[in-house]
């Protein structure tokens, strides 16, 4: 299942938070130019694909992610190696490390990840 950018932004919320109103939703998206509307109506559809629950026993309803959140990150970056990189996770990573982006904390637990692989 590949859940599209306005279902991740969903998800991502879902994710980090457990449980969540379509309100809740609503007011953790950074992006205000998408209406509530549009929110509730995302994640009906995202209903009915089976990607969340809903829990209607009160009022308001609560929603809950049902697809797993490594599963889908491991998809995705599957399918992005495949088609933005042929296939090799070094040009991904070298690609990844080399946009001055990645903090020393993070570049030192990559080497201690390595490391960890190399002794396993």
């Amino acid at each position: 299942m590949k859940p599209t950018d306005s279902e991740m932004e969903i998800l991502q919320v879902l994710w980090k938070k457990g449980q969540c109103s379509v309100r809740e939703v609503y007011e953790c998206l950074d992006s205000k130019a998408v209406g509530y509307t549009t929110i509730l109506k995302l994640m009906q559809i995202m209903l009915d694909k089976k990607m969340v629950d809903r829990d209607t026993s009160a009022k308001t309803h609560i929603y809950k992610a049902l697809i797993n959140e490594e599963q889908t990150q491991h998809n995705f970056l599957d399918k992005m190696i495949d088609t933005v990189y042929n296939g090799s996770t070094s040009r991904l990573v070298m690609q990844a490390l080399g946009n001055n982006r990645t903090s020393k904390e993070e570049l030192n637990a990559i080497k201690q990840y390595l490391e960890n692989l190399e002794n396993s």
